[in-house]
């Protein structure tokens, strides 16, 4: 139990400890040794705990007083997201979450993604945590049930979504099941283990189908056809996915003034890849240029690895400080039934497991463009997130190990990836035409997303000027229209980019608010600074700091002279 005699580090530090006892599935995720054999206690009695630690850690760390300030800033950041953990639990909504993309049902699933598998004992902690994958699903199933009878169901649509995804990975869909993928692939290191880990798969792999049976057959009929979650939930998921009390209404008008901003540089680039173009028809032009083809899964994996490479190698020493240890970075094609798109997952605290960047592909593609994907690949790789989140973690001696493995908060996380982007555009990364309007796109589409999602939960009008459904409140028809119909971003991608927001309100707006802070913190230091200003010093000391969300970050930004 954390004790103000322990000072700040000290109950920063034994609560990432508790935590991970208490939740064995972020322990792998934050690479904290001793639990990979074990499951997380998903049910209503798990999240009770889990919230009273941080009930308990949250009242000493505000009796503790600072012994420096380091510990002001750890003391600040620990207390504003541990408090939001407690709020989210009281208000029940943390035994209520599922979605398409980050629940729990996501996570029991992808923490076996994360686990080595190099020796036999490895080998064996995956035949343990096989074999707890049915109870793990039971104890979420109880909660849902409880939320449930407290009034808090997620929409339909992410009821029924989250149920195919869990067929897919039973195996109930085209191709073998996921678990099934997983134990085919082990080698000579799970020599005698092949039928324990046979029988775990099988184990798994039925609890996810009957998982998905009771989504439909108990869950969906309890569950609003509405999508919306209105202002106050959305206002609590904001504050958690910014750190900060947005005004919901002017972030919704600056995403459409940024949208319109970008659109028409998109416009420039399109005319100069083909004199007349639209952005759409110049999108087709270099979809047809075989020099933005790969053909082959294994050759995509092979290009973003190459790229990334390329990214780490080149910055070093001359844009960024890189430590040795950030040196390594694994691309991978993420295993099927996720929604499609590009992720990161970070080292673990000794650097054993290196940061990963994942790309979940459509399973019916087998050839893919690279012009839209270049920018991506530094979002999720270096300058972006594998730079900030690693240079976290490897601040050991000025970071308390909360600030390194547990603070990682969408619009300072998401906010400095979109930075890196535009970054790579400064610094000559992206001088093709192509590779330009690629980056580009994503940012138009981030601005999207600030309308959409704020549009679609808080049902807001459509102002007049913006020629879509003038005078309208929005809806889920119309938030997929408009990414269809004024982004260039492909299809299937749009169709999950939308249940996404719907599932998880507050957070797709974050990146572009995030990209925002960090420019204008940059702009005022250049201004403060004057000819003195060191962009690479700037950048240094804004990552060394750790996560923290935007209230915190505006201030401590405005402290880096």
């Amino acid at each position: 139990m954390a004790s103000t005699e322990e000072g700040v580090r000290g109950i920063c530090d034994r609560y990432v400890d508790d935590y991970a006892a208490l939740d064995p599935v972020a322990a792998t995720v934050l690479g904290v040794d001793g639990y990979d054999d074990q499951l997380t206690d998903y049910s209503p009695e798990g999240h009770a705990a889990r919230a009273a630690l941080a009930a308990r850690a949250l009242a000493a760390i505000t009796a503790a007083e600072p012994a420096d300030a380091g510990e002001r800033v750890a003391k600040a950041v620990f207390a504003e997201r541990v408090g939001l953990d407690v709020e989210i639990h009281e208000a029940g909504l943390d035994l209520a979450a599922l979605n398409v993309i980050a629940s729990p049902v996501q996570d029991l699933r992808m923490v076996f993604d994360l686990m080595p598998m190099d020796t036999a004992a490895q080998w064996g902690d995956i035949v343990a945590r096989l074999g707890k994958v049915p109870a793990a699903l039971a104890g979420i199933r109880a909660s849902l049930l409880a939320a449930a009878d407290g009034g808090h169901v997620s929409a339909l649509r992410q009821i029924g979504k989250v149920a195919e995804q869990c067929e897919t990975w039973a195996g109930l869909k085209e191709g073998a099941g996921f678990f099934t993928g997983l134990v085919g692939a082990a080698g000579e290191a799970a020599a005698g283990l092949e039928d324990e880990l046979a029988a775990g798969a099988r184990g798994a792999e039925e609890a996810f189908a009957e998982f998905a049976g009771f989504l439909r057959a108990e869950l969906a009929p309890r569950a609003p056809a509405k999508d919306a979650v209105g202002e106050d939930v959305y206002k609590l998921w904001s504050r958690y996915f910014i750190g900060a009390s947005l005004d919901l209404r002017e972030a919704y008008e600056w995403g459409w003034g940024e949208f319109a901003r970008i659109d028409a540089e998109m416009r420039v680039v399109a005319d100069r890849i083909r004199p007349g173009a639209t952005v759409a028809e110049a999108a087709a032009v270099l979809d047809a240029d075989p020099r933005y083809r790969v053909k082959g899964r294994a050759q995509f994996e092979a290009w973003m690895q190459s790229l990334s490479d390329d990214a780490l190698e080149s910055l070093r020493g001359k844009h960024f400080d890189i430590p040795d240890r950030l040196m390594a970075l694994e691309c991978r094609i993420a295993p099927p039934g996720g929604g499609v798109g590009a992720y990161y997952t970070g080292p673990s605290e000794d650097f054993s497991r290196p940061g990963r960047m994942w790309w979940s592909l459509p399973a019916d593609k087998d050839e893919f463009t690279t012009w839209r994907e270049v920018s991506t690949v530094y979002h999720e790789g270096v300058p972006g997130h594998h730079l900030q989140v690693a240079t976290a973690v490897n601040q050991a001696d000025s970071l308390t190990k909360y600030q390194r493995l547990m603070t990682f908060i969408s619009a300072h996380g998401e906010g400095w990836a979109l930075y890196a982007e535009r970054l790579m555009q400064d610094l000559g990364y992206l001088a093709d035409d192509g590779n330009l309007l690629g980056m580009l796109s994503e940012q138009l589409f981030r601005a999207a997303r600030v309308v959409v999602d704020l549009g679609m939960h808080l049902e807001l009008e459509i102002p007049a000027g913006t020629g879509f459904h003038e005078g309208e409140r929005w809806t889920p028809e119309l938030g997929l229209e408009f990414m269809l119909t004024r982004t260039i971003t492909d299809q299937a991608h749009v169709h999950d980019e939308i249940d996404r927001y719907l599932g998880w309100p507050g957070q797709a707006p974050a990146y572009k608010l995030g990209e925002r802070l960090w420019l204008a913190a940059r702009d005022e230091a250049r201004s403060r600074q004057g000819e003195s200003f060191d962009i690479k010093e700037f950048h240094t000391k804004a990552l060394q700091m750790g996560g923290m969300g935007l209230d915190t970050l505006r201030e401590q930004l405005a402290q880096l002279d």
